[in-house]
């Protein structure tokens, strides 16, 4: 019980990540693999506000939230809208958006490295055990698990209930149908990419608060999201979430029951075992 109970807290927080991810690539068709430092940026400002200003990293989400959908929309309107406006169709988008969002990757982790150094990074915050069931866990995987799953639960809602998420629904399903309702897709694009980097943010800060980092680990964080999504059908915000915690529990569980240093190999096999047999995702539709 107490794997499963790890592996769910560790889920969750990946499930934000993925979810982040899910909104650009499925939403605004890039495919970011600078996804993963965008999320150790916001890992950095949470542990600067936390350090400097004794800001706790919960309320620092409110300040990281917004920065990070700015900078992201200003990513999308200058660096992946030309990108979008020349591509004559998706495959040549994706190979673009590869091709740049790889190069940014590595703006991205000069700018940390040259800000805070190449060292390694953590604080104290809620590091006190709290039993459940007769097992003992971190409060701050507790409190961070709670934190991403009221996100997750304002995105759900955001996205069913709201006049707005329904037309990026409609623009991730056919962007051209879309447009042809009065949705105005260019403009859905651009708010999807900005919400996905801010998702991103809101994980790297709930994950610095019981994780260490560095200016480096971004690219691992990019691949489990990039898995995750894949694994759950690209756009679909219910398999990236369900698969984010198979992934948080399978982690755990060959940790715990194998070796610790198997667990990048266990959710690579992961990863093949649905390739092989589910290609199209959890929740993906077989192609007629």
């Amino acid at each position: 019980m107490s794997v499963i109970i790890s592996g769910l807290l560790l889920g969750g927080t990946y499930a934000l990540i993925a979810v982040g991810l899910t909104m650009q690539y499925g939403v605004s068709r890039i495919m970011n693999l600078a996804n993963g430092e965008n999320l150790v940026f916001a890992c950095f400002i949470a542990f600067w506000l936390f350090t400097t200003f004794a800001i706790n990293p919960i309320v620092g989400i409110v300040l990281i939230v917004p920065l990070a959908f700015v900078l992201n929309w200003l990513i999308y309107t200058y660096a992946m809208r030309p990108l979008v406006d020349r591509a004559k169709n998706r495959g040549q988008l994706e190979v673009d958006s590869i091709l740049a969002t790889f190069g940014l990757l590595f703006i991205l982790q000069g700018i940390m490295k040259l800000t805070f150094g190449g060292g390694y990074f953590n604080y104290n915050f809620l590091a006190v055990p709290v039993t459940i069931m007769g097992s003992n866990y971190g409060l701050n995987r507790i409190v961070a698990f709670i934190a991403a799953a009221i996100i997750a639960g304002a995105l759900y809602l955001f996205l069913n209930h709201t006049r707005y998420g329904t037309a990026i629904r409609a623009v991730a399903v056919d962007p051209v149908s879309a447009g042809l309702v009065a949705i105005n897709v260019p403009r859905a694009s651009a708010f999807a990419f900005a919400l996905g980097g801010a998702l991103t943010a809101a994980s790297g800060a709930l994950l610095s608060t019981f994780y260490t980092f560095n200016a480096d680990m971004g690219i691992i964080f990019t691949m489990k999201a990039l898995i995750i999504v894949i694994m759950g059908g690209v756009g679909d915000v219910r398999g990236a979430v369900l698969a984010a915690l198979l992934l948080g529990l399978a982690e755990t569980a060959v940790a715990t029951f194998i070796d610790p240093g198997l667990t990048i190999a266990a959710t690579y096999a992961l990863f093949m075992l649905v390739l092989l047999f589910r290609p199209q995702g959890i929740f993906g539709k077989r192609p007629s």
